[in-house]
């Protein structure tokens, strides 16, 4: 897979791009706000194996000694995304990678704590 990075390093406007085979596809990801400790907004912009666009919100809350980390997606499916999930369970699907996500975001929370 081959990965490029345009823009700032870090904050606001920094863009990860990605491209790959047809499991991995085409697309990028934009920091669009960054709220320190409580929230970050993403662009997700995929391009292959199939369009779409869609804003990835993280909301970060104090909970006693730990943190809640909620994961959301939110925007519009293109018709052939409509088409599959009418077959699929696209939140099995995809919250497969959010989970692994998550975890992965814990540990590296816990190591740097």
């Amino acid at each position: 897979m081959k990965k490029t990075y345009d823009g700032p390093a870090s904050g606001k406007g920094a863009v990860y791009r990605w491209s790959g085979d047809n499991k991995v596809g085409q697309g990028s990801m934009t920091m669009l706000e960054t709220a320190a400790d409580s929230r970050l907004e993403i662009e997700l912009a995929f391009l292959k194996p199939f369009q779409a666009t869609n804003k990835t919100i993280f909301t970060l809350e104090p909970e006693g000694s730990s943190t809640k980390v909620t994961w959301a997606m939110e925007g519009d499916r293109p018709f052939a995304l409509k088409a599959i999930s009418v077959f699929m369970n696209m939140d099995a699907l995809v919250g497969k990678d959010f989970e692994k996500g998550l975890v992965s975001m814990k540990a590296i929370a816990e190591k740097a704590a």
